[in-house]
């Protein structure tokens, strides 16, 4: 593999000597990969790449990487200009442009040929637009409910399945002085976590894609029945009071603590329950309870993926690089790095981690849909709009009239 990174001190210095090595480079064929990795998953896509290219000898893979913030302003520069063959992106909605514009291309032939609806299907749904695939995803992670096992058994409450039982714990907790549910609404992207699963269970994932799609009026019945259920928790105060003055970690904390009972987050705040203090044997996870049984389980879990840019310059090599980074053995090696989740259902996870574990089993499992998270899944103006309505609710539920209008205006502006 050949590294953008070189230091052109020891390039120049080797030059002479690498010659023959130099041109036997040259008559390969170069594949150019546009990514934004952090450090530890970086090294484990070098060895992935190392890999394929031990597999394809007549291939080089060229991997520059980016900064995550810079490579969100690149992308859009790159794909107009200078297009590489590969480059990282995310599932659902923030693929969307890229797909209108025409700037991804079509690979639901490299998804048929190598019977990828089967072992990436969880993931599936949200690689797809119009009917077509546009590219492959190779890492997720899990949200869902965290909640602390001492606070359980202090009040006698059993693990629901259902929300009416989730509520009905709700009481208990309430009752000894613990909250609920916790969470920090400060950067306002916490509460649409909450609003995603409601409405998931309630109406179900194209439902929910419709309305972050700007297709469904915020006015509607069956959004304001998302409302009812959330209700369920405002009204009683059964989530912590002072949430929009909390950053998420600040409520992780009262999780931590015992001074609150659940939390509704991904997968990435176990190491800072861990690092509070919490163990497996005091952490607990479970899929957000069931509300309409008749809607099929959906669940969250933000998507990263990796495309062939319509200005691609080496198409077919760009394809088989998918088709590897697609397969079990890479997408093991890479979530073990990231401490992630691989999408193929044969890839393998760490057995001694329990919320790996959980998760690679719920989201394998699911039949519903994956949604990305709401700000990925909806367009940025409507997205921050949205949570800050939704942040509102959870402070002041009798202004729902005024929020779902001034959303709805929105939308009507915005799409």
């Amino acid at each position: 593999m050949r590294s953008m990174l070189k230091a052109s001190v020891a390039a120049l210095a080797a030059a002479a000597v690498l010659a023959p090595a130099a041109a036997s480079a040259q008559d390969k064929r170069i594949l150019n990969y546009y990514a934004d990795y952090d450090p530890a998953p970086l090294a484990a896509m070098e060895g992935i790449i190392a890999d394929f290219e031990a597999a394809n000898p007549d291939i080089d893979v060229v991997l520059q990487n980016f900064d995550h913030e810079g490579y969100k302003t690149a992308i859009r520069n790159f794909l107009t200009a200078d297009a590489p063959d590969l480059a990282n992106w995310y599932a659902g909605n923030r693929m969307a442009p890229f797909v209108k514009s025409g700037q991804f291309l079509d690979v639901t032939d490299v998804w048929e040929a190598n019977g990828l609806n089967d072992t990436l299907a969880s993931a599936a749904a949200s690689m797809t637009i119009d009917g077509r695939k546009w590219g492959v995803p190779y890492t997720y992670y899990q949200w869902g409910i965290y909640f602390n096992r001492d606070a359980y058994k202090q009040v006698g409450a059993e693990i629901p399945s259902t929300w009416d039982e989730f509520i009905a714990n709700c009481a208990k907790f309430k009752a000894a002085g613990i909250d609920c549910v916790t969470t920090g609404t400060k950067a306002l992207w916490p509460g649409a976590g909450i609003f995603d699963y409601l409405d998931l269970r309630t109406n179900g994932y194209a439902f929910h894609m419709d309305l972050a799609n700007g297709k469904i009026p915020w006015t509607d019945d069956r959004v304001r029945a998302v409302f009812a259920e959330w209700a369920k928790l405002v009204e009683p105060g059964y989530i912590t009071a002072n949430h929009a003055a909390l950053d998420w970690q600040d409520a992780a904390a009262l999780l931590v603590q015992g001074k609150a009972a659940n939390y509704v987050m991904g997968n990435f705040a176990v190491a800072v329950f861990k690092e509070g203090g919490m163990t497996n044997d005091n952490l607990g996870f479970m899929p957000f309870p069931t509300i309409n049984p008749d809607v099929p389980r959906a669940e969250e879990a933000p998507t990263d993926t990796i495309h062939i840019p319509s200005g691609a310059k080496n198409v077919e090599d760009a394809r088989k690089f998918l088709v590897y980074m697609a397969g079990a053995d890479a997408q093991t090696k890479m979530n073990a790095a990231m401490g992630q989740l691989p999408i193929n259902k044969n890839a393998k996870v760490a057995e001694d981690d329990p919320f790996i574990k959980a998760g690679f089993e719920l989201l394998s499992s699911t039949t519903g849909g994956i949604a990305q998270f709401f700000d990925r899944d909806a367009p940025a103006e409507m997205a921050k709009l949205a949570m800050e309505g939704f942040q509102q609710f959870m402070v002041q539920p009798g202004q729902l009239d005024a929020i779902l209008a001034r959303l709805e205006k929105a939308r009507q502006r915005i799409y």
